[in-house]
């Protein structure tokens, strides 16, 4: 019958993904690069050095960003985010292979993911209930809970037996519906956005070039991506659906639409290709979208292979903070017992403190001391909110908190930043790339340099 013919016409037109196996490296049978025992003096570090400073000075309180073990031990996330119907699933599906087999994530015209979708390793396909996700302490998704009932019946994980999923993680979003309330939503849609960029560790912002409408919900998605522009890239996809004119004319407005959201001063690399497995319309310029692909996979496996430099990196970055936040809630300790005497009101003493912290140096005593650079000192406005829920007099000074045995948390939290920490990223750059260990990159000296001194 006719249908049958047009069925057999349209078989030859699958893509070759050969380039795919290669640049990610899928057929390789090397053995997994041993990361436990890096892991597991990660972990060490992290609970012995920073972890009771972190503690102490309740910082979970100022950025609600608690480290589990299963943040430390998870693998790198890519994250999909963009308007609805631009082919982030459908990418997903491609990218894995899962076209026509029962795990391929639906896709279609109309807005069809609903859910926020983790797609993960697993022996066998099975759907995770995302209730049973965050009940998980082992996964990195616990924290997750916090978002309310009505979110985690939006969370969704897909275990899949594919070989890429045995070193990352993709997580699928609703499209953004610009028409649409926040409220509808019925749980903080830009709370859990911003959840799961703040742990990407590359993020995938997907548009259609038949909608680049830039509205509220995607402006409001840019100002949350700011200061993750390098982990950002912007593809346009379907590509070959529009003549080469047509293609430029987008590529122009999308720059032209996206250039007031992204201030940085090199724009983000955008890449231009049709993201699924059907072959590329004849009459367009196929060896430009197989070359753009071929760059975007050679990302992806860049960030794969860079994990650990990655984790150490951000635990550090993590530690920095948390070292910050614990000599200004010192600070503002020694502040207040100075200004106390016997005959004065506590509160009222500290609320001059709170509300003006500039009159008594807090901030200018931290970077005149210890080091800290002015672009990672927190804002004075979280410290009303912090001491206005943990009163200062709950707290010990710093020189209060060592022990015999243990020695002195700060010491040992520095150690950690200045040593510990640079030396372990040391032990697994060796092999790879002599050049990631120059202080310049990772900014290992901590200690500031006396530039006056002579030579």
């Amino acid at each position: 019958s006719p249908p049958e013919e047009v069925e057999d016409a349209g078989e030859p037109t699958k893509r070759d993904r050969s380039h795919l196996e290669n640049t990610l490296k899928l057929n390789e049978e090397k053995p997994a690069d041993d990361v436990s025992g890096v892991l597991q003096r990660l972990r060490k570090i992290y609970h012995s050095s920073i972890k009771p400073l972190e503690h102490s000075y309740r910082y979970n309180e100022l950025r609600q960003h608690e480290i589990t073990d299963g943040e430390i031990t998870s693998k790198p996330m890519v994250l999909f985010l963009g308007p609805w119907s631009v082919g982030k699933s459908s990418m997903i599906n491609y990218l894995l292979g899962l076209d026509n087999t029962p795990y391929q994530l639906y896709t279609g015209a109309e807005p069809t993911t609903s859910e926020f979708t983790v797609i993960m390793h697993g022996p066998k396909l099975k759907t995770i209930e995302g209730i049973v996700m965050a009940a998980d302490s082992a996964r990195s998704f616990s924290p997750l809970e916090k978002f309310g009932q009505n979110f985690l019946e939006k969370l969704i994980g897909i275990e899949v037996p594919h070989k890429l999923l045995e070193r990352v993680t993709f997580v699928d979003t609703p499209g953004i519906i610009e028409n649409r309330k926040q409220q509808e939503r019925g749980y903080p849609f830009n709370d859990v956005c911003q959840w799961f960029i703040d742990r990407a560790d590359l993020i995938f912002v997907v548009f259609d070039p038949t909608k680049l409408d830039v509205g509220l919900e995607l402006e409001m998605l840019f100002r949350q991506l700011k200061g993750r522009e390098s982990q950002i890239r912007i593809i346009l996809n379907k590509a070959d659906s529009l003549a080469t004119q047509e293609l430029m004319r987008v590529y122009g407005a999308l720059f032209w639409s996206l250039a007031p959201l992204i201030n940085v001063t090199e724009p983000p690399r955008v890449y231009v290709s049709s993201f699924w497995p059907h072959d590329y319309h004849p009459e367009t310029h196929r060896d430009l979208f197989l070359k753009e692909e071929i760059s975007l996979l050679e990302d992806l496996n860049q960030v794969i292979e860079n994990r650990m430099e990655n984790k150490i990196a951000f635990i550090r970055q993590h530690a920095i903070r948390v070292r910050i936040h614990a000599l200004l809630v010192d600070r503002y300790l020694q502040t207040y017992k100075d200004k106390m005497t016997f005959f004065s009101d506590g509160e009222l003493v500290f609320r001059d403190i709170v509300e003006d912290p500039d009159r008594f140096f807090i901030f200018k005593s931290i970077l005149a001391k210890t080091n800290v650079s002015k672009f990672d000192l927190p804002n004075r406005e979280a410290y009303k909110d912090f001491f206005g829920i943990n009163p200062i007099t709950s707290f010990k000074l710093l020189s209060q908190q060592c022990s015999y045995m243990g020695g002195c948390f700060l010491e040992k939290i520095e150690k950690a930043i200045t040593r510990e920490l640079p030396d372990l990223l040391g032990s697994i750059g060796l092999g790879k790339k002599p050049n990631v260990l120059s202080c310049d990159v990772t900014g290992c000296g901590e200690t500031p340099k006396n530039r006056y001194r002579k030579p």
